[in-house]
């Protein structure tokens, strides 16, 4: 599907913020290892939570779901042996279950993204499984991989946090129930900290005792645990809704958003302050965000390591800022449905944004005039690329056509829906 994005002047309504999908993924996977039925009210609708649905089905699960909640009766630490397992393109399920995984004797997970997840690496959570006595085939630590496990063991285990904060949940998920204690060490840096921190407060939910240092580099997990079955209530998404808070941000607008709670543990609600920090006009109260754009914004320098997954939504909302603005300890970017730094960048300057690039950082030198457009981008199979691409494409001259736009149902199926509500001028085009 093509995105026909055209400029568009003025934003204006009330929307309620998508369930979180970070959450609802962890929420799922916590009742599938319960022994019991635990149930989730407001479950997010995406591709990556609608991937861990099918995947925990798969391996044993009864989840039944109405217009309200999902009902989970889960397998604990024993799910069925299956030979396959299709993530699709969910890199966050793909890694929670390499984990859960070692408890099955023979299993592979299949490559149906070979231009996306497919090109994603693996490595350091293989070499901690293989540690713990799992033996693993995989293709130079990408897709497809096969664990041969049934017996995975505790004790010392040590793990990379520089890729991913994922390899540390995944095995935070799954060391409670092995028959021994654990103990895991974070090697090198630790990516996206706030995100592990969900990761703990929902294992916690479950009644799960992990003890943490304060740095999150060290951890002792009792072995021998359950997951017991709980009712657990999804929040709203901070990391889709900052996609529309910049798209608010770069119009003449008045824009709500509701559901997103001011004590939420996601590290995108920072987004909130760093549109704070551009001059947006913009409030927070009892779980309501509102906006009123007037087209000016000023840069700023923001450690984008705190808010992963909305920093290409403010790189969006800097195109337009006055001054240079840079958002810097962001190299795992590189590492996702694709590099989200050359690739962005690259879209960026089609449109005739003035961006550039280092390793670890992205440099925009803001155009509060405007940029140019009319031109047609490629998306890069990646959700997040296409929303951000979206904003510019609404303060453009010409406009964006975005190729695979439908890949935005990654995270948020209603995005276009969304905007288009609140008066975008956007054009969906079946190819």
């Amino acid at each position: 599907m093509k995105a026909i994005v055209k400029p568009t002047n003025h934003l204006q309504g009330t929307i309620n913020a998508l369930s979180s999908k970070n959450y609802t993924t962890r929420y799922l996977l916590i009742g599938a290892l319960a022994e019991g039925t635990s149930t989730i009210y407001y479950p997010a609708h995406s591709e990556d939570s609608d991937a861990m649905r099918r995947c925990i089905r798969d391996l044993g699960a009864i989840v039944e779901e109405d217009d309200e909640k999902m009902t989970i009766q889960g397998f604990g630490k024993h799910p069925k042996h299956v030979n396959e397992l299709n993530v699709g393109n969910a890199g966050a399920v793909l890694r929670f279950l390499m984990s859960i995984a070692s408890f099955c004797p023979d299993l592979t997970f299949v490559n149906t993204y070979p231009n996306s997840l497919g090109k994603r690496p693996h490595d350091d959570l293989i070499d901690t499984l293989q540690q713990m006595g799992v033996e693993i085939e995989h293709n130079q630590g990408k897709l497809p991989i096969t664990i041969r496990g049934g017996q995975p063991r505790g004790g010392k285990i040590q793990v990379s946090g520089n890729v991913s904060s994922q390899f540390l949940s995944s095995l935070l998920f799954m060391t409670p129930l092995l028959e021994e204690d654990s103990e895991i060490e974070v090697l090198h840096d630790l990516k996206s900290k706030v995100i592990v921190g969900q990761t703990l407060e929902v294992i916690e939910q479950a009644g799960i005792r992990i003890e943490a240092s304060a740095d999150l580099m060290h951890y002792k997990i009792p072995g021998r645990q359950t997951y017991q079955p709980q009712k657990y209530v999804v929040q709203g998404d901070y990391p889709g809704s900052a996609a529309i808070l910049a798209a608010a941000a770069v119009t003449h607008s008045d824009v709500t958003v509701l559901r997103l709670e001011e004590k939420s543990k996601q590290g995108e609600k920072a987004v909130v302050d760093v549109l704070k920090e551009m001059g947006v006009n913009l409030t927070h109260e009892n779980g309501v965000v509102h906006v009123q754009g007037n087209q000016k914004l000023k840069a700023g320098e923001f450690d984008g390591d705190h808010f992963t997954d909305g920093v290409l939504a403010m790189v969006a909302a800097a195109v337009f800022a006055e001054g240079t603005s840079r958002f810097y300890n962001v190299e795992n970017l590189r590492y996702k449905e694709c590099d989200r730094i050359t690739d962005f960048v690259t879209e960026l300057r089609k449109a005739g944004a003035d961006v550039e690039e280092r390793q670890s950082e992205i440099i925009i030198h803001g155009r509060p005039q405007g940029v140019a457009g009319g031109v047609e981008i490629n998306a890069h199979y990646d959700h997040r690329v296409i929303m951000a691409l979206t904003i510019v494409g609404l303060r453009s001259e010409q406009g964006l056509v975005i190729r695979d736009a439908h890949h935005v149902a990654k995270s948020y199926p209603h995005y276009f829906e969304h905007l288009l509500s609140l008066g975008a001028q956007i054009e969906l085009v079946e190819e």
